[in-house]
């Protein structure tokens, strides 16, 4: 009887890391209940990105009437502090703490940016609104603060602690753990989503009030949480002992190493490629196939349900060895076909196919983003992970804040000009403006391809019989 209790037990443990596709990240040291429970800083992130680019948006232009271009400004705010966030990674990496931590006062710093943003970020809309006390101006000027307190401390929290979560985690693991960080930051996205939109409902001031102060005891709840007893603690003597490189040294070191300008190449070219999309492919569901309301918003959960399986498939495939370089290029690859499918939707109307297409984006854009990011901890060395995560995420947020941008202009422009008939009567409907945008994003996507294919000759980690080659590595460098 003892025999056979002691086989089940070993089955179930073999079972166990094939049912739960994280369970194998987990070691002695850093188990996965600690893995988790660090991972909730994206949690955060991920539901204060849905609210200022998503319940916001709505409830300032619907409900308060708020011009649409101050909201779209408003919106672009974070982005500005997006450049700063290679500086902050390498802040984080010589940081001297009086308490021995060098991640940790980054995370906090982060976290009491994005309560403060969020704290006072639903009286300077009503303000702003007109419904408020107070001239409109100082509304504008404290929903701009608001704003830009949140942007710069969800890019302060995320970046240090990406970077603690590379310092944490062991080297062939790191792959693992980046896929699971981007599962919970889409978790913290969905949820939120789904939460904000139920209290919403019924909107009235007070209601928003409760609602966003509500989400700023959450994010400092979460993050207390998950930094708790998670970086240890260095002796003051090794402190005092540091002597740190300035930051244009270390960035130089860092550039030494020939992926580095060519993979922030690739990811700023994918990056854009994969975002344009961003906020018009529900205009286009609704103007060009004639989708309802509630078609369109489920737009949104098909491409979060692509990026949830990329995310999956990238933690087994890069646990398994495969190069996250060539797992980015095949993330866009992807891509290329997916818009080509969008692209040829207008003219065919099949809604199925564009659903396709949908869910395809998100895969490719989950692939590539999580290759480029372990491609990125592979950069690191002398605990200079901060700098190298920082490059990441700045070119990272940067290229997508510009894409978003460019999209919006580009299709508007491309649709006006159709519409006089500058591009002759082939040319003219609607659907000219978005599927311009979308033949831009293929065009990006393979100029990502031509940067990222040579950092596949760096790889160590081809099997044998050359199964996993893309066949990319000779493009011109």
């Amino acid at each position: 009887m003892t025999a056979l209790m002691q086989n089940f037990e070993a089955r179930i443990r073999e079972l166990v890391p094939k049912m739960l596709p994280f369970a194998d990240v987990a070691t002695e040291d850093l188990p996965l209940s600690r893995i988790l429970r660090l991972s909730l800083f994206q949690v955060s992130v991920g539901m204060a990105l849905v609210l200022i680019t998503g319940s916001l948006n709505r409830v300032m232009i619907v409900e308060l009437s708020v011009p649409a271009w101050f909201v779209a400004t408003m919106i672009a705010l974070p982005v500005v502090f997006a450049p700063a966030r290679a500086l902050i990674g390498y802040k984080s990496d010589v940081h001297k703490s009086a308490f021995g931590w060098r991640r940790v006062p980054f995370i906090w710093v982060g976290t009491l940016m994005q309560w403060g943003g969020l704290g006072i970020m639903p009286f300077a809309m009503l303000v702003l609104s007109g419904g408020g006390v107070g001239p409109v101006w100082a509304g504008q000027l404290g929903a701009g603060l608001a704003f830009l307190l949140v942007g710069a401390g969800l890019h302060t929290t995320q970046t240090a602690g990406l970077a603690l979560a590379s310092d944490l985690s062991k080297p062939e693991l790191r792959p693992r753990v980046v896929a699971l960080l981007f599962v919970m930051l889409l978790i913290g996205m969905v949820l939120s989503a789904l939460l904000f939109g139920w209290l919403l409902r019924d909107f009235s001031p007070v209601r928003l009030i409760r609602v966003v102060q509500s989400a700023a005891v959450i994010t400092l709840v979460l993050n207390v949480i998950a930094l708790w007893k998670q970086e240890a603690r260095r002796p003051v003597e090794e402190v005092d002992a540091m002597v740190a490189p300035g930051f244009k040294e270390s960035w130089q070191e860092l550039r030494k190493d020939p992926r580095t300008v060519r993979l922030l190449t690739a990811v700023a070219l994918g990056t854009a490629g994969f975002a344009m999309q961003d906020i018009l492919l529900e205009p286009f569901g609704g103007e060009i196939l004639g989708m309802s309301v509630a078609a369109t918003t489920s737009l949104t959960a098909l491409l979060a349900g692509g990026m949830l399986v990329a995310f999956l498939l990238s933690a087994r495939k890069l646990g398994t060895g495969q190069d996250p370089n060539r797992l980015a290029a095949h993330g866009a690859l992807i891509g290329v076909f997916a818009f080509a499918i969008v692209a040829i939707v207008s003219a065919i109307q099949i809604k199925l196919l564009f659903l396709l297409g949908v869910a395809l984006i998100g895969l490719g854009g989950g692939m590539f983003a999580v290759g480029t990011l372990t491609s990125a901890m592979a950069l690191t060395q002398h605990g200079n992970s901060g700098l190298a995560l920082g490059a990441w995420g700045a070119v990272q947020a940067t290229a997508t804040g510009c894409a978003l941008a460019f999209g919006g202009i580009i299709r508007d422009v491309v649709s006006q000009l159709a519409s006089t008939g500058v591009f002759g009567p082939a040319i003219s409907g609607p659907a000219s403006g978005y599927t311009f945008v979308y033949h831009l994003e293929v065009l990006l996507l393979f100029a990502t391809l031509v940067a990222i294919g040579p950092l596949a000759a760096f790889s160590q980690r081809d099997d044998a019989e050359g199964n996993n080659r893309l066949g990319l590595a000779e493009f011109p460098s």
